[in-house]
């Protein structure tokens, strides 16, 4: 009996420190990125080898002019990527998708579990305050002077950094308290006694697909999108957190009150964060020669599809990165998470930006 107690205290004292190693790199996430990010100065734009200076390539967020409706025609349609060969559906992805060397359980874990968080971001107006052209640039920017259009664009997006809250009280094993002591979901506002219990998480997406609060409260995110006839999940009250033009980077809070989705959403971020440690460790600074690079998106607002290939370069743009690669994008997958092997962690937050005239994909700017 005392053999079985000292077991059981062992287990709770390993529990209780991997929660504490999961809030307090809960709280890096959200203070270390924005720090970062603000400290960088320097110029962030993909150097083009046939091209002096500094270039944008083309946008890869969807634009649809007839809405949903259309979105497969522009799939089937699609002259980047005829076919969408490249692209694995993320209900079929299996292991043997990977490179030989790195067909690894945790890794495959890993990607399984991005796909589950990645969203598709739908958005149906443009700011009025969007610039002519990208800074430093005369490249003009995504959808500039098209306030009065209501076409619907689509990007991709990641969830991360989910907390609980009760009362305003964090209710996930970390510490902390809001300002308020109801949810501030849609449905929410209009009722006489909106929910005391609430879940808030964040999005990462580009600048480019979501450029402020204006463009926020017409956007949507629709969760769990991963085959034709998936049922649909969406969250559509969320709120600018942060945004950088120059990193073409939008991060989003977000909540919901629904109890399965919350509670789902919390516990695949937990399983995200323990798998991430184990591939962080078993593959840190050991991917050179492979270069494997991953990005999970919603190509031209379709289903979730997984597309592996290789990054090419980094490029330093101060204390942050960006990269360019060869693995498959396509319209509506700006926003996507940015993996390559060996270099991410929980902490990284970088998007996918646009594709160039050389034929690669590049980034946009964050911490590795």
């Amino acid at each position: 009996m005392g053999s079985k107690l000292s077991t059981q205290s062992h287990k709770n004292a390993i529990l209780n420190q991997d929660n504490t190693i999961f809030c307090l790199h809960n709280e890096r996430c959200e203070s270390n990125i924005k720090e970062c990010l603000h400290a960088t100065k320097n110029q962030c734009y993909v150097q083009s080898d046939d091209t002096e200076g500094i270039i944008i390539g083309n946008h890869e967020t969807q634009e649809s002019e007839s809405g949903e409706a259309d979105l497969h025609t522009y799939l089937v349609n699609c002259k980047k990527n005829p076919g969408h060969k490249q692209f694995i559906p993320v209900d079929t992805f299996a292991m043997k998708h990977l490179p030989e060397g790195y067909q690894d359980k945790d890794l495959y874990e890993y990607i399984k579990v991005l796909s589950e968080l990645t969203v598709r971001v739908s958005v149906l107006m443009s700011s009025p305050h969007r610039p002519m052209f990208w800074p430093k640039t005369t490249q003009p920017f995504p959808f500039y002077n098209m306030s009065d259009t209501r076409n619907l664009r689509t990007g991709s997006g990641s969830v991360w950094k989910v907390k609980k809250f009760h009362d305003g009280v964090r209710q996930d094993g970390c510490n902390g308290r809001t300002d308020y002591t109801k949810c501030w979901c849609r449905k929410c506002q209009d009722l006489d006694s909106p929910s005391n219990v609430w879940w808030e998480f964040k999005v990462t997406t580009a600048i480019q697909v979501v450029f402020d609060d204006i463009e926020a409260s017409q956007t949507t995110l629709r969760l769990f999108y991963d085959r034709n006839d998936s049922l649909e999940v969406s969250v559509d009250k969320v709120k600018v957190d942060y945004v950088n033009i120059e990193y073409d980077l939008c991060m989003l809070n977000c909540v919901t009150c629904d109890e399965n989705l919350g509670n789902k959403l919390l516990e695949t971020w937990k399983h995200f964060f323990d798998v991430s440690l184990k591939v962080s460790n078993k593959y840190f600074d050991n991917s050179f020669n492979q270069k494997l690079n991953v990005i999970v998106s919603h190509p031209h607002g379709c289903s979730k599809q997984v597309s592996v290939g290789q990054w090419k370069e980094k490029l330093e743009v101060g204390d942050l990165s960006k990269f360019t690669y060869t693995t498959c994008t396509c319209p509506g997958s700006s926003g996507a998470f940015v993996y390559c092997l060996g270099l991410n962690d929980v902490l990284s937050e970088i998007v996918h930006s646009g594709s160039l005239n050389s034929g690669l994909n590049y980034s946009g700017s964050g911490y590795i």
